[in-house]
């Protein structure tokens, strides 16, 4: 097996795409089609939000993803920004995209109060970082956080923050030396369950 880290193209928006829709169980509260949706939005909006980019390929198969912004030097590519809207209009056309999106809005408000509660203002953020279930526990996501720690030292920026919750393997954080700063529960309601989820950041100090 031959593993590389590269930086993000466009032919991997599908792949990725997939990824991040089975790590967050779109398809346990939403149609197939749906989920695909909402997973396009979540990573068109990343693609929004970084500087720094590595992608891990095994075998030439994409099977993770991290993402760091630099927020001092921060630019949004508008290519980046067109698709992030295009793909929230696909959403919204249909009534359980609309439903589901609204999830969307509610987790990045919840995070909003997160950044909020910390008080304070961080130099960097790691945005995204996903693994393939499949390809866990060999390492790769390991890696990956280690390129993303020797970008933010290049950087020379003195810390970091990202967000995550009980839906994901937050406990890799800390064992990556990272600590738990802000925390928050929150109740979703679907039409036949509802679900208890709790939010955090995590940062981490040079």
């Amino acid at each position: 097996m031959q593993l590389r880290f590269r930086e993000y193209q466009k032919q991997d928006f599908n792949p990725l795409k997939e990824i991040i829709r089975e790590t967050w169980h779109y398809d346990e509260f939403s149609s197939p089609k749906t989920a695909s949706k909402l997973a396009e939005v979540f990573l068109s909006s990343c693609l929004t939000n970084y500087t720094f980019s590595q992608v891990a390929v095994l075998d030439d198969k994409v099977v993770g993803i991290i993402l760091v912004k630099d927020n001092k030097i921060h630019q949004c590519p508008p290519g980046n920004r067109l698709r992030q809207i295009k793909s929230i209009i696909k959403l919204y056309l249909s009534k359980e995209g609309r439903s589901v999106f609204q999830i969307f809005k509610d987790v990045n408000e919840i995070d909003k109060q997160l950044l909020d509660n910390c008080h304070k203002t961080y130099p960097a953020e790691l945005a995204l970082f996903a693994v393939s279930s499949s390809h866990q526990g060999m390492g790769i996501g390991k890696n990956l956080f280690q390129t993303a720690l020797d970008y933010i030292k290049r950087q020379k920026l003195d810390e970091f923050f990202l967000f995550t919750d009980t839906s994901c393997n937050y406990g890799f954080y800390e064992h990556q030396g990272m600590s738990r700063r802000c925390e928050k529960s929150h109740i979703f309601r679907f039409p036949e369950h509802q679900v208890k989820m709790s939010f955090f950041i995590y940062d981490y100090n040079y």
